[in-house]
């Protein structure tokens, strides 16, 4: 089969692998579409994203597709269902998994990281990873599962009251499911800082109330002279230092600051304790999806969120690496690769 194989920094070799084994629990996918996610260009770039990469594997962690075969103990799903997986595979048995906190299993498998993953046109899965597809969705929004999950646990950790005003920087794919989430939690005004113009467009589209170019002008008076002068919950979906301390600076009193982005591992930031304090900031961050898959799918599926205004383009295998070595490119939005795309 055809798959993207990563073997080190910046080294992508799209070429032909081994069919994947189904064992007697596992489900044998054709994957109709896999999302580029930014965990995918950190790890791209030589960096750790949420889990060790051990080269040669094949990434790709949001995936969708067709089941071709099952495996003679699987009793859920059969040939020809349209589903999508959840990545994240937890032991059930060490000290996290036991006590509520199953994203920091100590033995987690992750398809598209510690194991093969979707950027090929097959992928073997666990049969308990693995999610029907509503009647409503399509494998381009069911590969979008996977991040929805995430956000859905990161704005859980928010704790956003009906009537608050959120500020959510970056408006990537993140960025906007954030605003709709944000918007669904009951937030009365929502504000988007991102640079590209065509991305406020989307976020405006969304739900945001106000989208402004961070880069043009005082945002503290913009917000303030837009009614929004104290922000209860800030977002931070960018990863860089620099959108990091400015979540810190927006943050109004006993706000609570969301770090979403994904840094580089190594990446510091400077925030003075005094301004943490003397403002009581509640600063969080948000690790995976753990118990999030079913409820990303039901708000997919039932049209309260939409995970397509913001996909860009679907590619083929070949066109991946330039994805992940070009940031121009992915600057334009969010890119869905279709390892079975015939030329």
């Amino acid at each position: 089969m055809k798959s993207a194989v990563y073997y080190g920094k910046h080294d992508l070799r799209v070429e032909e692998s081994p069919m994947p084994q189904v064992r007697e629990k596992d489900v044998l996918i054709e994957i109709m579409a896999c999302g580029v996610c930014g965990t995918d260009v950190h790890i791209y770039e030589g960096d750790k994203g949420a889990a060790e990469v051990t080269p040669p594997t094949i990434l790709g962690h949001e995936f969708s597709g067709i089941v071709k075969e099952v495996g003679s103990g699987v009793t859920r799903f059969h040939p020809g269902d349209r589903v999508c997986v959840d990545p994240n595979c937890y032991c059930g048995s060490c000290y996290f998994c036991r006590n509520g906190m199953a994203h920091y299993c100590t033995d987690m498998i992750g398809y598209g990281t510690t194991i093969n993953g979707g950027f090929a046109q097959y992928c073997s899965v666990s049969e308990k990873q693995v999610y029907l597809l509503g009647p409503n969705t399509s494998f381009e929004q069911g590969a979008m599962t996977e991040p929805a999950a995430c956000c859905l646990h990161g704005i859980d950790m928010c704790g956003i009251k009906p009537g608050d005003s959120v500020a959510v920087i970056g408006g990537g794919m993140i960025g906007l499911l954030m605003i709709q989430l944000a918007r669904l939690e009951g937030a009365a005004r929502i504000a988007l800082l991102e640079p590209v113009e065509s991305k406020r467009e989307v976020g405006l589209r969304l739900g945001a109330d106000l989208a402004l170019d961070p880069t043009c002008g005082n945002v503290k008076e913009k917000l303030k002279d837009s009614g929004m002068e104290h922000i209860g919950v800030v977002i931070e979906c960018v990863g860089k230092p620099a959108t990091v301390e400015q979540a810190v600076d927006l943050a109004g009193n006993k706000a609570v600051v969301m770090i979403f982005g994904l840094t580089r591992p190594d990446d510091t930031i400077t925030v003075k304790p005094f301004e943490v304090f003397q403002k009581e900031l509640s600063i969080k961050s948000s690790y995976i999806n753990p118990y999030t898959q079913k409820r990303a799918l039901d708000l997919i599926d039932s049209g309260r969120l939409n995970v397509s205004d913001m996909i860009c383009k679907i590619c083929e295998l070949e066109e991946l690496e330039n994805i992940l070595s070009d940031p121009g490119m992915r600057a334009k939005g969010k890119y869905i690769i279709a390892p079975n795309m015939t030329r």
